[in-house]
């Protein structure tokens, strides 16, 4: 397997306050990596720096062997990273296929594949014809003429997650997909995920609550406390971790809540 992103001995601090103290992982290609911890675990820090939001103060990581360890988060989607955020991330005011088609526009412009006008209020049919075909696959044709501001909460975490795929990432990270969302709606949600991933061939990585989420989903975890890794593998090898189980007490292994 090809390691695609490299965290090397990463450290993050919040004034006095120590978040991370020296994670290191790796994601292969194609496989999907989970961060899980209880709350003040450092899980969602690791995951903001890993994708650029914000800068860790020690340490190295690269992505698709180029060092993105100072590189903005723009920077790194630019290069393949696509990401959705625990609150959804999407353009109240716009359609939901208009929501889409700003991002295809978007990535045909960064990638140089486009010298139109920036979102032309008649898009080319190609453009139409590949956010038809990405909200069919979201579930979402439906509602493609629905202003993004009156979408559930789950149908909401849909469209962001279709504006992500819209630029045809490499990786995907997802932080707390299925956060707030109803039980149908994690199940629906899960089943998305895996169909989109094997359509795509995409690698992702992922924090998530519900632990139903991580088993259907995640081929390695990382467990963190209080900002320091604790166990990374396979879910029967964290699961089976003597140091998981004293954090955990059986609890959050099995549903969690921090």
């Amino acid at each position: 397997m090809t390691t695609l992103l490299n965290v090397d001995n990463v450290y993050k601090s919040y004034g006095s306050l120590p978040v991370l103290k020296g994670i290191s992982l790796t994601v292969e290609e194609k496989e999907t990596f989970a961060i899980i911890g209880p709350n003040g675990a450092g899980k969602t820090t690791l995951f903001r720096v890993m994708t650029g939001e914000v800068l860790s103060e020690r340490g190295r990581i690269t992505y698709a062997d180029h060092d993105v360890t100072g590189m903005s988060a723009h920077d790194r989607v630019q290069l393949g990273m696509g990401r959705t955020f625990q609150v959804a991330r999407v353009f109240p005011e716009f359609s939901v296929e208009e929501n889409i088609i700003v991002a295809i526009e978007a990535r045909l412009r960064s990638r140089s594949e486009s010298s139109l006008p920036w979102y032309r209020t008649r898009p080319r049919s190609s453009v139409r014809e590949e956010a038809g075909a990405l909200l069919q696959d979201l579930d979402l044709w439906s509602k493609k003429a629905t202003e993004a501001k009156f979408l559930s909460h789950g149908d909401k975490k849909r469209l962001e997650l279709g504006i992500a795929l819209a630029g045809k990432p490499q990786i995907l990270m997802l932080d707390e997909p299925t956060a707030g969302m109803s039980p149908s709606d994690r199940i629906a949600t899960t089943e998305l995920i895996i169909r989109l991933r094997a359509a795509n061939a995409m690698t992702v990585v992922m924090t998530e609550h519900d632990m139903d989420v991580i088993f259907g989903l995640a081929n390695r975890i990382l467990v963190m406390n209080q900002g320091e890794m604790i166990a990374i593998g396979t879910i029967d090898e964290v699961r089976a971790n003597p140091i998981v189980r004293e954090v955990y007490l059986g609890k959050e292994m099995y549903g969690a809540d921090g």
